[in-house]
C-alpha cells in the first residue's frame, strides 16, 4: 500500500513539472510570421538544432508521467476481483404459467361511422332518461348566498316572503 501511495505522491510532482516545462517552453513560430504561416519551410517537426535544456527535461517528465502511470494502474488494481453476481442470492426461476386466455372475442373491427351510429344511439338514450328522472332546476333566489352553495340532493333555501 505504502508503493501506491509513494507513486501517487511522485505522479502529483511529475504532472506539476510536466505542466511548468511546458508553459516555459517558446513555440516554434513564436513570431509573429509564424502565426500567419512564415515558418511554412521547415520540416515536420521543425530543424531547431540541438535540443535545449528544457525540450531534454520535458522529454524525461513526459516519461516518468507514462511509467507512475501505469504503475499506478497495476498498483491500484483491486486483488478482489470477482462478480457481482457472485455475491448475491440465488432467486428461483419464476414459474412458467400458461399463456392467457382470449376474454373477449375477436370479431370485426367497427368503421368510424359505425363508432359515431353507436355514440349517437347512447348519448340519445342519456338524454331521454336523464330528462325523465331529473326535474328540472329550481329558479335561483337573491337570498341564496354565493358562499355557501347547496348540497346535492337538499333542496336550495326557501324564497324570502314580499311585503
Amino acid at each position: 500500500m505504502i508503493v501506491y501511495y509513494l507513486l501517487t505522491f511522485l505522479h502529483v510532482v511529475v504532472c506539476v513539472i510536466l505542466i511548468l516545462v511546458v508553459l516555459l517552453q517558446s513555440g516554434k513560430g513564436a513570431d509573429l510570421a509564424g502565426a500567419f504561416g512564415g515558418g511554412a519551410t521547415q520540416t515536420a517537426f521543425g530543424s531547431r538544432g540541438p535540443a535545449s535544456f528544457l525540450s531534454k527535461l520535458t522529454t524525461g517528465a513526459a516519461i516518468v508521467f507514462m511509467l507512475t502511470c501505469l504503475g499506478l494502474s497495476l498498483t491500484g488494481t483491486n486483488e478482489q476481483a470477482g462478480s457481482v453476481m457472485d455475491k448475491t442470492k440465488a432467486v428461483q426461476a419464476p414459474v412458467k404459467s400458461a399463456p392467457a386466455t382470449k376474454s373477449q372475442k375477436s370479431g370485426p373491427v367497427p368503421t368510424p361511422e359505425q363508432i359515431r351510429r353507436e355514440q349517437e344511439e347512447a348519448e340519445a338514450k342519456q338524454r331521454a332518461t336523464g330528462a325523465q328522472a331529473q326535474p328540472s332546476p329550481a329558479p335561483a333566489t337573491p337570498a341564496a348566498s354565493p358562499s355557501a352553495p347547496a348540497k346535492a340532493g337538499e333542496a336550495p333555501p326557501p324564497a324570502p316572503k314580499k311585503p
